[in-house]
């Protein structure tokens, strides 16, 4: 059974940052495509980050370029994704997930596997 489980999403205020840590099971951590997209209230779910360990491809939507970043610890299987310098757009449900390629994951935006989500509130 695959599982993503999210953490560490809160409120802080703009210019802050937050780290959300995903932990995933069931897959192969670094054969697999992993890595976030969110949905802001009332709009589409779109694209955050994502990695593939073994292909070496780690790519980031442009709205978070720069201030965002994605680590991993290989041992506990846990995705992070480092926010920093959070703007008020940033606010979101913010979702990990997976998928057996790159391209159906990211390129066609259609993840295999999603976790239940953890909020993101960022005050202007």
């Amino acid at each position: 059974e695959v599982q993503l489980v999210e953490s560490g999403g809160g409120s802080v205020q703009r210019g802050e940052s937050l780290t959300l840590s995903c932990e995933i099971s069931g897959i192969p951590f670094e054969n697999s495509a992993i890595g976030w997209f969110r949905q802001a209230p009332g709009k589409e779910v779109e694209r955050v980050y994502y990695q593939n360990i073994k292909l070496r491809v780690k790519v980031a939507e442009d709205a978070v370029e720069g201030r965002f970043s994605l680590t991993d610890d290989r041992v506990k299987k846990t995705l992070y994704l480092q926010m920093t310098k959070l703007e008020p757009e940033d606010t979101a449900t913010y979702y990990c997930v997976a998928g057996r390629t790159n391209y159906k994951m990211w390129v066609q935006q259609s993840p295999d596997y999603w976790g239940k989500g953890t909020q993101v509130i960022v005050s202007p």
